[in-house]
């Protein structure tokens, strides 16, 4: 080999070696690449809407499941790990997460995503709350003195709480902002796309009158133009006393309903027994995203819930001629 080809050898060695070395620092200024926001969102419907719009941006960890009872959230020790490690907190809100976040923030020691701080984000920020109680008194059940929380039930309230979960990602995160904006903004279309057809789909329910098992459908049936003129739980979290149901049939009854909803986190033995009794069909829904087989997401949810009302009430409808 000529003494030519070992100095251009060379030299190419020198000036591979030099554009490593140049790249690493450029790394090294950089820092690492950035972390995802490690957000803990107390409900599936917040998880999935905080995923659309916050993307690779964040990762989600959910601590109720969609067919749990939100009022009645079984604790979990990994929970309070997740808080204290969390970056941002995302709630319903309204109260709904009442029996089991409180204690769980007290534990885990975060103050970060403490009620207040700016990385606690409450999805009920921008929503206007229906059945705010007037007095608060024992005797009337476990009322919530914000107002009802199952607002997510409407997915007009949706729209409400995309945006709000956004603006509390940009507040924690304000790097991201164009990005959370870009994925809200993609959500919103989503759902408004689905919002005008869900009228359609949902328009046989306008008029009817249902029993449900809790006190969550007003926010659904205000949207949809049904009426719910009862509930099995004799008061809210209050459980049915035999006189309660035997007047719930006769109200059923003398007022002509034409459905008993019954919500997936309750037994639906006395659904059942009370809409034979009446002689109605019943439809099963879930008050949080997933709680239905085969859905998964808030889009889907909602879809899944208004789909089950309505296929109750075309089976119920006497055969033609």
């Amino acid at each position: 080999m000529g003494s030519q080809t070992v100095r251009a050898k060379g030299r190419g060695i020198e000036r591979l070696t030099r554009a490593v070395v140049f790249a690493g620092s450029l790394l090294a200024l950089a820092g690492p690449a950035a972390a995802a926001l490690r957000v803990v969102a107390t409900t599936p419907d917040v998880a999935d809407m905080t995923r659309a719009i916050g993307g690779d941006r964040v990762a989600v960890d959910t601590l109720a499941e969609g067919d749990q009872d939100p009022h009645r959230v079984p604790v979990k020790p990994s929970f309070v790990t997740k808080l204290n490690r969390a970056d941002a907190l995302v709630v319903q809100g309204l109260g709904l997460e009442h029996g089991f976040l409180p204690p769980l923030l007290e534990v885990a020691r975060n103050p970060a995503v403490a009620p207040g701080q700016p990385a606690y984000i409450d999805a009920s920020l921008y929503v206007e709350p229906v059945e705010v109680p007037t007095s608060l008194n024992r005797a009337q059940g476990e009322l919530h003195p914000l107002g009802n929380p199952h607002f997510n039930l409407d997915p007009v309230n949706g729209k409400k709480m995309a945006r709000a979960i956004a603006e509390g990602l940009e507040r924690v995160d304000p790097a991201g902002a164009e990005a959370y904006r870009q994925g809200l903004a993609r959500f919103l279309a989503q759902l408004d796309e689905k919002i005008a057809a869900w009228q359609v789909l949902a328009a046989p329910l306008r008029g009817r009158k249902v029993i449900s098992n809790h006190m969550d459908l007003p926010y659904l049936a205000d949207r949809y133009g049904f009426a719910v003129v009862g509930t099995i739980e004799y008061k809210p979290g209050v459980p049915a006393t035999p006189g309660h149901l035997e007047e719930l049939v006769a109200l059923g009854q003398r007022e002509h309903v034409d459905l008993v909803v019954h919500e997936i986190s309750y037994d639906d033995a006395l659904s059942r027994s009370v809409a034979q009794k009446i002689g109605v069909p019943v439809a099963t829904v879930s008050v949080m995203a997933g709680g239905l087989p085969d859905t998964s997401g808030y889009v889907a949810s909602v879809e899944a819930n208004l789909r089950a009302l309505v296929r109750a009430l075309e089976a119920a409808k006497p055969p033609p001629g």
